[in-house]
């Protein structure tokens, strides 16, 4: 069995180890809470209770003795606070969170050489400096605090009692050094981060504990299954795309997007515009473009504009002229470096013939913009492999043809859409001995279920790309940006964003 923590909703998948078939599924939501602006937090309460309600749904059609170990995977990059018993001491702060953007300079302050161990953009929704913040303003939560954990590692807490993390989730936190591939003590010293609050580290195929009596009587499953210490989502991805060595790259599309591409050995960004983390299986890097406003700014949009997500991606099938004035600036949060405006939100040129249509193909249309940002700043002009899509935000057909003709590349579709959950159930399978290592899982590589090719908008898309990319240096794209500088665009009056159905 698999279970991933995602953003706003887990899903429980049970594989049959044999074949790699699905016998049985389940999917629950919970908001995402926005409590005050430019927050983004999560209640790990709720998300066992959901998490209890995906399992039972993933066991309607399986024997529970069935089920022969448990692996995790879960969103990243944001940490939940918890005493010494393992309960959160306060919401869990999560990767959209921007209250964190002045505890940066402190980042921006090390020394070079700590610096350089991080080996990665500074992004206040990191681990790193949430704790920061959270010692500065909320210093009687953070003295009660025992650990740091990452989203699926308090989740494994509770599976298990035992407390652990991987390297792929520690990498990702802005605490790690990459180069030694081992915590940063020195970083956390200069910050003034405790060493202890961080959990020790394990493989990700390996057993990190035992489903103890309690979580087994409430999720319908017998106690003292193995729990493996399971990956960071994108990780798991990569795994369950059967991406396993270095030449294809992996498209993963939901609440935020991610180009990812494993290599051999870490190669940092000088730029700092990419990310670069451990891999699930222990031996591989990978190298990442995260694009922030993918599935959270579409889901503002459909819900700002009152239409559902079949009416927002359908809009995808209008025809579009080279003249067409109209342009979405996505970047409704804050968006990593790579993107040359990335505080510049709004649709700019808007005119008395536009209609609520032309705004969500806008915006769909500039989503996939900033999607092409990332790919070149990660590709830097290097094709390379196959592109596999995945996600569950990849699925309209009319979607992936814009994304397809906007990046011009062929996008070939993953017939698995929930990949981190099926990579969480292949570390399960590891961890319980059904396979030596991750490079055994080449016989569960998930077959392409079709390709989309660029078509015949191509060459216009390509020309309103190239406008896209002179307006955002232009003194209009320039006004957005400033008048939405270090805030945040999470905007909900009843103080909560709507299940984000990419996710």
């Amino acid at each position: 069995m698999g279970i991933d923590l995602g953003t706003s909703a887990v899903k429980a998948l049970v594989l049959e180890a044999a074949s790699g078939r699905r016998l049985g599924e389940g999917r629950a939501e919970y908001p995402l809470l926005t409590r005050r602006p430019g927050w983004a937090e999560g209640d790990p309460e709720e998300w066992w209770r959901q998490t209890v309600v995906a399992v039972r749904m993933a066991l309607d059609l399986v024997e529970p003795g069935q089920v022969a170990a448990i692996g995790v995977s879960g969103q990243m990059h944001g940490v939940v606070p918890v005493d010494a018993t393992g309960n959160p001491v306060r919401a869990a702060l999560l990767w959209p969170d921007q209250r964190a953007i002045d505890q940066l300079a402190r980042f921006e302050q090390l020394p070079v050489q700590l610096q350089e161990q991080l080996a990665n953009p500074f992004a206040p929704g990191m681990a790193g400096p949430l704790l920061c913040w959270l010692a500065q303003k909320e210093p009687e939560a953070f003295a009660h605090m025992r650990w740091a954990l990452q989203p699926k590692d308090w989740l494994r807490w509770r599976l298990t009692g035992e407390v652990a993390t991987e390297a792929s989730d520690a990498s990702a936190t802005l605490l790690y050094d990459v180069q030694r591939d081992q915590w940063a003590t020195a970083v956390m010293e200069a910050l003034g981060l405790p060493r202890e609050l961080f959990a020790p580290l394990l493989p990700a195929g390996a057993p990190a504990g035992y489903l103890q009596e309690s979580a087994a009587r409430e999720l319908g499953l017998r106690p003292g299954l193995p729990v493996a210490t399971g990956a960071a989502d994108v990780a798991a991805s990569l795994l369950g795309a059967g991406v396993l060595a270095p030449g294809s790259l992996l498209f993963s599309l939901g609440s935020g997007a991610q180009f990812v591409l494993l290599c051999q050995e870490p190669q940092p960004d000088p730029q700092r515009r990419i990310h670069l983390y451990r891999a699930a299986d222990g031996r591989h890097w990978y190298r990442m473009a995260a694009v922030q406003n993918a599935g959270l700014a579409l889901d503002w949009v459909r819900r700002a504009l009152q239409a559902n997500w079949t009416e927002l991606y359908a809009s995808s099938e209008a025809e579009v002229a080279v003249q067409e004035p109209l342009f979405f600036l996505p970047c409704l949060t804050p968006e990593r470096p790579y993107h040359p405006r990335p505080q510049a939100a709004g649709w700019l040129h808007l005119r008395l013939g536009h209609e609520r249509r032309h705004l969500l193909h806008a915006a769909l249309e500039g989503v996939a913009f900033g999607m092409r940002l990332a790919l070149e700043a990660l590709s830097e002009g290097e094709e390379g492999g196959q592109l596999l899509v995945v996600g569950g935000g990849s699925l309209h057909p009319g979607w992936r043809q814009m994304l397809a003709d906007i990046l011009g590349r062929e996008l070939w579709a993953v017939a698995e859409k929930d990949t981190a959950v099926r990579g969480a159930a292949l570390l399960a399978g590891l961890a319980a001995g059904y396979w030596k290592d991750a490079a055994a899982l080449e016989a569960r590589r998930p077959p392409v279920l079709s390709v989309t090719a660029p078509g015949a908008r191509r060459a216009v898309y390509q020309e309103r790309y190239q406008r896209y990319r002179e307006l955002l240096l232009s003194p209009a794209a320039a006004v957005l940006e400033e008048r939405e500088a270090g805030g945040t665009r999470l905007r909900e009056s009843r103080g909560r964003v709507g299940q984000l159905e990419p996710e």
